[in-house]
């Protein structure tokens, strides 16, 4: 039994094969406790353990580039660079990130939260070496479902093309690519990666280039070979775009995944390494349902079961109203971009089968596909992540806001996520989706208005229209304010408080602080942030005359600047502003109460605040 303490890339580099399976099993042990404790990413890490150890035997990833795709198969990896020690804080705040992170060690490439940008970012770093002359490898890990991507499909046109020298891993753990046919396919593909077979292949290559008869024998031989290869193996795809194809390999022999990337690291020109894994490999539990442990909360390592019960969550809710509303309109279909489970669609697709439609890791396509369901009638709901929305901005512009289709998109993990951190904040949604011609947006505080919202998306907002709501449950409040755009809770004289979502729950509890040292708050609540109607805070203002907003969102493009032009429009004096919001900058991991008290949104710092606002003005 090795030491945690004593991991590390020399160690990995010095050990034989039979040294590196123990390893591999410690690797596994120490995961496993690890992500039991603390949560986090589980079965894609357990099965990639060989793999990484077997890159870390024949890479430097110090100076050699190794780009994950997607990051969250990062923790051996991790584990194996000097961070070992750093596990018990990952994912929390000012911990070890859950993804590769490049000023947390020069071991880590790049930045990968989400997916399908791996081949393109090695390929840019593969073009940099070259154009600088430098000298050093650099691979890129793609799996996990990243290839359902069509960012991965241009990265790998071009890279094929590029001629550079660059390796393409594709983890293959039945999530990405079709099985190959069988066991010829297996028998041909070990045959091919032996070492007697691969000397013979550069001794053969070398001796018929000598000559011309020599070369012509070897056009008609390697023909041959390759049309007997494509009937049988799974390499032509990559062949065509211009790769070398090895594979498919067993990815959990160390000591074979050793020796072909040493032979793979021989070769000139881009490289496909096709590696055959088991998601949630060495634990039972993870291997028999490796989606219920691909993103893990703390459990029981005997059982797998967790530790603390699930609690309702604004996922589950619009999961089952959307089933509920189905049951009733055949219209109603579901679309997902491989987050069945994480957007709570489990349920409709068992049930709506025929009407449940899991693009994978193409948000884009998506969004246009929903374009064109809508515009024969349908009614598509399109249950996102806020930051995976992202890749449909140009669809939301062309294929749906163009022709004005009613296309509903259920933004979840809207706002702060806590502990997957910068790379899954959703700070960005109320901006982009803003722009969007046509658009209106909804924001729930509560599960009810969530269920009331969804049906009004559903039936009578015309056009795109998007509902908004956060990871996890409700802040406080757990009613339902109504119908209107924006409605005023608590009334008040001295201060106009502004907010939406689960920041109500903030909102109202600072205005129950603050009358309790005697300012009179008038919370002012809005059910729709797009379009705006101002009206409420306005006539609030017209009595406070001064204004604070707090906001879990980017400034840039925020609610807040919007009701102040609205109010200065408007010819009302207002004698103090004060709007919360967080920042332009980039928010890292921990939970959402930390992040909302370091950033100065929370309930405490509205308070803090609103008395700053009532002495200024």
């Amino acid at each position: 039994m090795i030491p945690p303490e004593d991991f590390s890339p020399e160690l990995v580099q010095k050990m034989d094969d039979e040294e590196c399976v123990r390893l591999c099993a410690n690797l596994r042990t120490e995961l496993i406790n690890d992500v039991s404790k603390i949560g986090g990413h589980l079965a894609s890490n357990l099965g990639a353990v060989e793999l990484t150890v077997a890159l870390h035997r024949v890479y430097d990833t110090s100076r050699d580039r190794l780009v994950f795709d997607v990051g969250h198969q990062c923790y051996c990896h991790k584990l194996l660079t000097g961070r070992q020690g750093q596990m018990d804080t990952l994912r929390m705040l000012n911990g070890l990130s859950g993804f590769p992170k490049p000023n947390e060690s020069v071991h880590d490439a790049f930045i990968a939260g989400h997916a399908s940008n791996s081949v393109s970012v090695a390929l840019g770093m593969a073009r940099a070496r070259t154009m600088l002359g430098e000298d050093y490898e650099v691979i890129a890990l793609i799996g996990d479902g990243a290839l359902t991507g069509g960012l991965a499909y241009e990265g790998l046109s071009d890279a094929g093309d590029s001629k550079e020298k660059l390796l393409v891993i594709v983890n293959d753990n039945g999530m990405s690519i079709v099985k190959n046919v069988g066991g010829i396919a297996n028998h041909l593909a070990k045959q091919r990666l032996k070492p007697q077979y691969l000397r013979w292949k550069r001794w053969y290559r070398r001796v018929t280039s000598k000559t011309r008869v020599g070369r012509r024998v070897y056009k008609i031989t390697h023909g041959i070979k390759n049309a007997v290869k494509h009937s049988l193996l799974p390499s032509s795809f990559f062949e065509e775009m211009g790769f070398t194809y090895l594979g498919p390999v067993d990815g959990h022999d160390v000591g074979y995944l050793t020796r072909t990337l040493q032979y793979a690291k021989t070769l000139e020109g881009p490289v496909v390494l096709h590696v055959r894994t088991v998601k949630g490999k060495g634990y039972s539990p993870a291997e028999q349902t490796p989606d219920a442990f691909h993103g893990v909360s703390q459990f029981d390592v005997a059982t797998g079961k967790p530790l603390k019960p699930s609690e309702p969550d604004f996922s589950a809710v619009f999961g089952e109203e959307l089933c509920r509303l189905a049951e009733q309109d055949r219209r109603i279909c579901a679309i997902t971009a491989a987050m069945l489970p994480g957007t709570a669609l489990t349920d409709f697709q068992a049930r709506f089968p025929e009407r449940c439609f899991d693009v994978g890791i193409a948000e884009g396509h998506a969004t246009a596909m929903a374009g064109g369901m809508a515009k024969q009638g349908a009614i598509p709901v399109f249950a996102v992540y806020s930051t995976f929305l992202q890749r449909g901005y140009d669809m939301l512009i062309h294929d749906i806001s163009l022709l004005q289709l009613h296309a509903v998109f259920c933004v979840d993990r809207a706002g702060l996520v806590g502990s997957d951190g910068e790379t899954h904040q959703g700070l960005f949604d109320v901006a982009f989706l803003s722009t969007i011609p046509g658009m209106t947006i909804l924001a729930p505080a509560s599960f009810a208005e969530l269920r009331r919202m969804l049906r009004e998306a559903i039936y009578e907002v015309p056009g795109p229209v998007a509902v908004r709501y956060p990871r996890g449950g409700e802040n406080g409040y757990t009613g339902d304010s109504g119908q209107e755009p924006a409605v005023i809770l608590k009334e008040g004289d001295d201060l106009t408080l502004a907010a939406y979502g689960t920041m109500t729950g903030e909102a109202l509890r600072a205005a129950e602080a603050l009358e309790a040292q005697g300012i009179r708050a008038e919370v002012v609540k809005l059910n729709r942030i797009c379009p705006l109607e101002p009206e409420p805070v306005l006539a609030s203002l017209r009595k406070t005359g001064r204004l604070l907003v707090s906001e879990e969102v980017a400034q840039q493009g925020s609610v807040g600047p919007a009701l102040v032009a609205a109010a200065v429009e408007a010819g009302i004096a207002i004698r103090a502003v004060r709007l919360l919001h967080l920042g332009n900058g980039i928010i890292p991991q921990g939970t959402v109460p930390q992040l909302r008290a370091l950033y100065g949104i929370d309930s405490r710092a509205m308070e803090q605040a609103a008395r700053e606002v009532c002495q200024d003005g």
